[in-house]
C-alpha cells in the first residue's frame, strides 16, 4: 500500500470554509480525517472496502460522505480552491518544449 496521506494544516484551511454546516443528527465523523482518506483512496487506488480504516475510519463513512458531497457539488470547489497549490506534472518539459 502506499504512504498514507493527510492534509497538512494549509490545504486544510482552504477547503474547511468549503464544507457543509452541520446539519441535524449525530454529529459528523471528523472532515479532515473523512477528506484525507478519500484523496488517499484515489491517488492509492483499491476497494475502498480494503481502505486503512484505523486511519481514516470506516470505509462506509467514507463511501456515503464521498457520494453525498459528489451530488452536492463539494468536490469541485475544493479542487478549485487546492489545485493551484500543486505543483503540476511535467511543467518544466512543457515549458522547454515551447521555446
Amino acid at each position: 500500500m502506499k504512504q498514507l496521506f493527510w492534509l497538512n494544516d494549509e490545504t486544510w484551511e482552504k477547503v474547511e470554509p468549503l464544507l457543509p454546516s452541520g446539519g441535524r443528527g449525530a454529529p459528523r465523523a471528523d472532515d479532515r480525517r473523512i477528506i484525507s482518506g478519500i484523496l488517499h483512496m484515489l491517488h492509492a487506488g483499491g476497494r475502498w472496502r480494503d481502505w486503512p480504516a484505523t486511519q481514516y475510519g470506516p470505509y462506509a463513512t467514507v463511501c456515503n460522505r464521498y457520494a453525498r458531497w459528489r451530488k452536492q457539488g463539494i468536490w469541485p470547489r475544493i479542487h478549485d480552491a487546492v489545485a493551484p497549490a500543486i505543483p503540476a506534472r511535467g511543467v518544466k518539459v512543457a515549458e522547454a518544449a515551447r521555446h
